[in-house]
């Protein structure tokens, strides 16, 4: 599966992904820039802020409990905020574009 990162200089970097993979992950392991998971994928820290385009929101799923106070705390937080780390891949995520916010 394909997952798109538009980068916060309007860039995008599109990359492979397997499934059940945190999106964290796959960003780190594929240097996204802007999303760096200090945390390890708890929810605990911010660094991996994304915004989710419109048409993914649903196939994403809501937030976490956690994944809600985390953000909550958080600057730049929107409706379509969520955290890489709580969206895992499966097929029905081929195509996804997120926005990487920056940490």
């Amino acid at each position: 599966m394909e997952v798109t990162f538009v980068l916060q200089d309007g860039t995008s970097q599109t990359v492979e992904a397997e499934d059940g993979w945190k999106l964290m992950e796959v960003a780190v392991d594929n240097a996204v820039p802007g999303i760096d998971g200090d945390c390890g994928g708890e929810a605990a820290c911010a660094t991996c802020h994304v915004f989710v385009a419109p048409e993914w929101r649903a196939v994403t799923g809501e937030r976490t409990a956690p994944e809600q106070d985390m953000l909550a705390s958080t600057f730049g937080v929107r409706e379509d905020s969520r955290l890489a780390c709580q969206i895992r891949t499966s097929s029905a995520l081929d195509g996804l574009v997120v926005e990487v916010v920056g940490s």
